[in-house]
C-alpha cells in the first residue's frame, strides 16, 4: 500500500512525507469515512507538529491523483473514502456516521439519466439517508 501511494505522488511532482502516508493509511485501513477533523484528531499524538491544513492539502493531493474520493454526505465537512469504486454511501441522520453500500446494480439509472441529458456525464455519487441500527436501538429503548 505504502509503495503504490509512494510511486503515485512521484510520479505526480509531490513530496513523500511521513505525515501524508499516515494520512492515507488511515484513509485506507478504515470505513467509517473521517473527515479532515477526524484524521488530524487521530494522528495529533504521532505528529503533534501537524497541522490541520496539512491533513486538508493531503487529501486535495490524494483526491487529484486519484487514491481517494470526497463525500458531501450532507454534512458541514467532506468526508474521504480510499475505496475509489462507484458505490453509493448511507449515512445515519442522528450520530453522522457513514457506511458504504456494495451490489447494488445502479447503472440503469444511470443509463436513463444518460439518455434524458445532454450532458456527457463524467461521474456520479450516491447518498442515502436514514438511522443506523444502533441508533436505532437508542431510540427503542
Amino acid at each position: 500500500m505504502d509503495k503504490k501511494v509512494t510511486n503515485l505522488l512521484r510520479e505526480k511532482g509531490f513530496k513523500v512525507t511521513p505525515q501524508r502516508l499516515a494520512i492515507y493509511k488511515i484513509l485506507a485501513t478504515t470505513k467509517a469515512h473521517p473527515s479532515a477533523e477526524m484524521i488530524f484528531n487521530q494522528l495529533q499524538t504521532a505528529y503533534p507538529t501537524m497541522s490541520l491544513a496539512t491533513v486538508y492539502k493531503t487529501v486535495d493531493i490524494l483526491r487529484e491523483i486519484g487514491m481517494i474520493q470526497v463525500l458531501n454526505a450532507g454534512e458541514d465537512c467532506f468526508r474521504y473514502d480510499a475505496d475509489t469504486s462507484d458505490h453509493p454511501h448511507v449515512r445515519c441522520l442522528e450520530c453522522g456516521r457513514v457506511d458504504d453500500l456494495y451490489d447494488i446494480n445502479f447503472s440503469d439509472f444511470v443509463g436513463d439519466v444518460a439518455k434524458k441529458t445532454p450532458y456527457r456525464l463524467t461521474g456520479q455519487q450516491f447518498y442515502f439517508y436514514g438511522i443506523c441500527p444502533e441508533c436505532q436501538k437508542a431510540t427503542v429503548n
